[in-house]
């Protein structure tokens, strides 16, 4: 698939309705002053003047965060999408949008059968009636991407079409093409927000939304995830037919279960809830600390419950990896947290952040004590990871570490089961629970077969290392020899010192010529030359007129600096 092509717009628009659209919708809630800021009636030829800058009174109560959902949600598919995927970007967003985007509700019309049709005869070149015997028109459920049909095969099996939205890429570029345009005005206008980087953020989008746009990427999460569970009797994984698949159409096998939220309709079917709640937990702790590899978005409406208790996961489009460094670390700072030990807590959290620049050791140290203290008094069995995490971000914030992405979606996705299981279950007790994979996570460390793998891995490194210095300082020789080698320095915190050396330099300048003006103007008082006023030489005169004003200036200037 061809990757998007995002242009930064610059004084024509191409989609000028749409972009009235969007900036109608930002001056409704309340952000008409960036709108202002960002000087876009300069930038863009779009009418602003015919945008309606009206505002609802009621909105001035919401927060922030709660106004951006709101916005994101009016704006349709595209801003959904891009709110959705960066309320799992811990290093993009503040923590309060990082709590709110979750909520944001996917609510969009199905859309016409007949477009469902053309779609599918079109990706598989043949009339409908000889890819499926049976098609449901009215979808089952719809979405911002694509909507999900039931159907039958040829061969009579019972499956589920999902099927892309028509022209859901013109769409989606075009309104990443406004997104970058209004990104990069807010990074030129707004001050701060260089910092933020909202380009970048939209650049993360377009690679994202790239994926998600390719049904074949989530065929492929799907056969591996089955790979993994082969032998677990627990789960079950629907079956994907790949030869009526594309990267437009998704075609799975029907699974008739029950929502794992409905826990009445559960107790209907003879399912045990609590025995639920303990194998979904062990699921997700297999994903994340076995095989890196776990689903990332285990909502209640992506869990359904087969007979016998077996759990099936749905949608796969959203899927989180994670390396075993990373696991490692991860259990050290829970095995930190719940000893109280701050140094090896901040150790672990440093091993798994990404510090934009380097923190004050001992006030991360301090913040990370209060943190742990905040929790090391409750019983384990009422320690919830969905409120540690907002707590954990602030705290990594303020010290200006960066979560990275799939770390953030680990957790998310442990707090997500963690908190279905206390539905199914009360006294369910995830710790507990969590305590056998934890420790088998800090043992493997050393298994002899690691350990023997970590120091034939160190010593191929540094066999690597001594093999290449030989040639490393056969170049450098021979450059210096050829007169080639270059040594560069890189000078920091002086310019400051080359800014005051520059304001002497420009007065002692400015200094100079004044004094040169006033010797020439008595010169000039002197030599009598005409033409005269009250029998003193003009040209003197306005010598000293414009030595006195320049004086002046001089004198200003140093006593607003401070410094006389």
């Amino acid at each position: 698939m061809a990757t998007f092509r995002i242009n930064r717009i610059q004084k024509t628009v191409h989609h000028v309705k749409r972009y009235r659209r969007i900036l109608s919708v930002l001056f409704k809630y309340g952000f008409g002053h960036l709108v202002d800021v960002m000087n876009i009636e300069k930038s863009v030829e779009v009418g602003l003047n015919l945008v309606s800058r009206k505002r609802r009174a009621r909105l001035e109560t919401l927060s922030n965060a709660v106004r951006i959902r709101m916005v994101l949600e009016e704006l349709g598919p595209a801003f959904i999408k891009l709110g959705q995927i960066l309320s799992t970007r811990p290093d993009l967003l503040s923590v309060d949008l990082i709590q709110e985007l979750p909520k944001l509700q996917d609510d969009v019309p199905p859309f016409p059968f007949a477009d469902v049709r053309d779609i599918l005869e079109n990706e598989f070149g043949k009339p409908l009636d000889q890819i499926f015997s049976y098609f449901e028109e009215h979808p089952l459920a719809a979405a911002s991407i694509g909507q999900v049909h039931r159907a039958r095969t040829l061969d009579g099996e019972e499956v589920v079409v999902k099927v892309q939205r028509p022209d859901i890429r013109r769409i989606i570029e075009i309104d990443l093409e406004i997104m970058m345009h209004l990104a990069g005005l807010a990074e030129k206008h707004i001050e701060g927000w260089d910092v933020q980087r909202p380009t970048r953020m939209v650049t993360e989008f377009a690679r994202t939304i790239e994926k998600e746009l390719d049904y074949t990427m989530e065929s492929a999460n799907m056969l591996r995830f089955a790979r993994q569970f082969d032998d677990d009797p627990d789960i079950y994984i629907p079956r994907v037919h790949r030869e009526i698949s594309s990267n437009r159409v998704l075609t799975m096998e029907y699974m008739d279960g029950v929502k794992i939220s409905d826990i009445s309709r559960l107790r209907e079917k003879g399912l045990d809830p609590a025995v639920i709640a303990e194998r979904g937990f062990d699921l997700i702790m297999k994903q994340v600390f076995v095989y890196g590899f776990f689903h990332a978005d285990p909502h209640p409406g992506n869990i359904f419950i087969l007979p016998d208790n077996v759990i099936c996961y749905l949608d796969f489009g959203m899927m989180g990896r994670v390396d075993i460094a990373s696991r490692e670390d991860f259990v050290d700072l829970v095995l930190s947290i719940v000893r109280c030990d701050e140094k090896k807590a901040t150790d672990a959290l440093l091993e798994l952040t990404g510090p934009e620049k380097e923190p004050d050791r001992r006030v991360l140290e301090r913040d990370v004590s209060e943190f742990i203290d905040q929790y090391s008094y409750m019983p384990l069995g009422e320690l919830e990871m969905g409120k540690l995490i907002p707590r954990l971000l602030k705290t990594a914030a303020l010290h200006h570490l960066s979560i990275p992405p799939n770390l953030f979606l680990m957790v998310k996705a442990l707090a997500s089961v963690e908190g279905l299981g206390r539905e199914l279950d009360p006294g369910f007790d995830a710790v507990e629970r969590a305590t056998p994979f934890i420790r088998r996570i800090r043992m493997g460390r050393f298994k002899p077969d690691r350990l023997t793998r970590d120091m034939v891995d160190s010593g191929m490194d540094i066999f690597r290392l001594m093999r290449a210095v030989p040639d490393e300082m056969r170049k450098i020789l021979k450059l210096a020899r050829k007169g080639l080698l270059k040594v560069e320095f890189e000078h920091r915190g002086l310019e400051p010192m080359f800014a005051t050396h520059e304001r002497i330099s420009n007065r002692i300048a400015y200094a100079i010529v004044l004094a040169a003006l006033i010797i020439g103007s008595a010169l000039m008082v002197l030599s009598g030359i005409p033409p005269k006023w009250q029998e003193i030489p003009v040209i003197g005169l306005v010598g000293f007129l414009i030595a006195g004003l320049m004086g002046f200036w001089l004198l200003v200037t140093i006593v607003r600096r401070g410094r006389m």
